[in-house]
């Protein structure tokens, strides 16, 4: 067995003992109402920073306004609960509208 294979059934192991450990532990483990306050907090500021790395950035450079643009108009729609379909060609629009114009 090579270091690769070694690592995946590692990594696969890791993964399954994490999923188990949820209802094993459930109603055996109180976490205090702050540390449930903090995670959520956390989990938010990730999304938040994995949004913004994936809407601003392309290869590790500026992705210019297009992109920005139709992630903003995704944001605004799904805040004012539009459909799904509806978010998506609306951010898919305004970008390739941009794109066309020659913003970037």
């Amino acid at each position: 067995m090579n270091a690769t294979v070694a690592m995946i059934l590692a990594l696969a192991v890791g993964t399954y003992a994490f999923r188990l450990v949820g209802p094993l532990l459930h109603g055996r483990v109180t976490v205090p109402a702050r540390v449930q306050e903090l995670a959520s907090a956390g989990a938010v500021v990730l999304l938040v920073a994995l949004l913004a790395t994936g809407a601003l950035t392309e290869g590790g450079a500026f992705a210019g306004w297009a992109r920005p643009a139709g992630v903003l108009t995704a944001g605004l729609l799904a805040w004012r609960r539009a459909p799904f379909a509806v978010v998506v060609v609306g951010a898919a629009v305004v970008t390739a509208g941009l794109r066309a114009a020659g913003v970037g």
